[in-house]
């Protein structure tokens, strides 16, 4: 399906964040990404090859990404700092492709999970994440770049993201390649159906042409952002961890406390 977005000479402007109010309460201002720039931008990476960049596997070795052409891939991008978000995506991709596996052979594609949050997500810090969330296919790989070439490496895929208090706003989007190692189609949401992920992958994989892709441009803008706090699974509804901004309030409040009882303590004290 053809998608009538931005024209790619407007895409530079994709990674154009917003700050927006959670509510008048906390006062807490959160940025994030625009939504509609930020599709645009990934649309126009379909068609891009893999990028000359060496990362590191989960054991530290180099890599590089344009070897892993010879057969479909699955890319998306994670950070290891994230306790929700990231790896509700982690096992819902782990579960779509699952049967994929067991009936095509896990020789048949690749799975690529590149940490964005340099230089935490390091080897080490991908192989606890890979192990925290259970992953067990023989052909996911974890793997890390270097602080440099994140920007450039993010770029190539269409990948937008920006930084707040809560973690990261970032696209939601698993990257499909064939075997070639060109980007044919981008997958977006935290579930992936049969019809959005599965099929296309398995004609990538016996060699047939790409079923149609069905989600309107409405329906791909409504699922392209993610904002990484808190999946709450029976709304089925991503909301901010206040967690965080309560355990700095309250280290705040300690240390007024403190700093109050020591003056106090220093007022008892009779003058030399």
């Amino acid at each position: 399906m053809a998608l009538a977005l931005s024209p790619i000479g407007a895409v530079a402007d994709a990674t154009k964040a917003t700050a927006q109010p959670i509510n008048s309460v906390t006062n807490i201002t959160l940025t994030t990404l625009d939504r509609e720039a930020a599709l645009a931008k990934s649309q126009a990476a379909v068609g891009r090859s893999l990028p000359p960049v060496v990362l590191r596997d989960r054991t530290g070795q180099a890599l590089d990404l344009p070897s892993l052409r010879g057969k479909p891939l699955l890319v998306n991008f994670i950070y290891t700092g994230c306790f929700e978000v990231c790896p509700t995506i982690t096992r819902n991709l782990q579960k779509a492709v699952e049967g994929t596996v067991n009936t095509l052979g896990a020789d048949r594609f690749t799975i690529v999970s590149i940490g964005f949050n340099q230089p935490f997500d390091s080897p080490q810090a991908m192989n606890s994440y890979a192990l925290q969330q259970g992953v067990r296919l023989p052909n996911w790989l974890f793997l890390s770049p270097e602080t440099k070439d994140v920007e450039s490496l993010t770029a190539a895929f269409g990948f937008s993201y920006v930084q707040n208090p809560a973690g990261f706003d970032h696209l939601n989007q698993v990257t499909l390649l064939d075997s070639e190692g060109r980007i044919v189609r981008q997958i977006y949401g935290e579930n992936f159906t049969t019809n959005m992920l599965v099929e296309p992958l398995k004609s990538l994989v016996i060699g047939n042409a790409l079923p149609a892709e069905r989600s309107t441009v409405a329906e791909l803008v409504d699922r392209v952002r993610i904002l990484c706090s808190v999946y709450d699974p029976k709304s089925g509804q991503y909301r901010i961890d206040y967690t965080l901004f309560m355990e700095i309030g309250g280290f705040l409040t300690f240390l007024v406390g403190l700093g109050y009882a020591f003056w106090r303590e220093r007022r008892r004290k009779p003058a030399l």
